[in-house]
């Protein structure tokens, strides 16, 4: 048997999302059921339930929906201006962490290329050949420098240019 996931048409897939956005702005129970009713061209639940993908996407927006829920009862236990007061700390703790994570990603592509400038980013890629979760979580932050060979072939061949220059004086 083929799976669903590899006949799902995106358009498919657009259109539970929607669906699902729906339900969770409106706080009605997110179900495969409650898709299926509301989706134009799926017309069971098991259609959702026996594809992956959609599965997935259901399962996603279903803990979204928990979490929603779960907040929503600690904020109704507090008062207005005790939850006006912790989202703009929350807010400004959020700022503060982007800024950090944007200060450590520059100053990583700053060591990174100045350990690239002395000749040991070879050493610095085998040691992250056995952390490769962490070396892929710097690269997706923009912490790794990125250039081909050519680029660093035609640096080189610059910087021995103008070497050569020099000695010739």
């Amino acid at each position: 048997m083929t799976e669903p996931d590899e006949t799902t048409p995106p358009s498919d897939d657009d259109q539970m999302r929607e669906i699902l956005e729906t339900l969770l702005a409106d706080d009605e129970d997110i179900t495969a059921r409650a898709v299926a009713r509301l989706h134009p061209s799926i017309s069971a639940a098991s259609s959702i339930t026996r594809s992956k993908t959609r599965s997935r996407l259901l399962a996603e927006y279903q803990n979204r929906q928990a979490e929603y829920r779960r907040w929503r009862g600690r904020v109704a236990k507090r008062s207005g201006a005790d939850t006006a007061v912790s989202l703009a700390d929350k807010d400004i703790r959020i700022a503060e962490l982007k800024a950090t994570v944007q200060l450590l990603t520059a100053s990583h592509l700053a060591m990174l290329r100045a350990v690239g400038e002395l000749g040991g980013f070879s050493k610095w890629a085998r040691f992250y050949e056995e952390y490769r979760d962490a070396r892929d979580k710097l690269i997706d932050l923009g912490a790794v420098p990125t250039a081909t060979v050519a680029q660093l072939t035609a640096e080189i061949s610059t910087k021995l240019q103008s070497t050569t220059r020099r000695k010739k004086r």
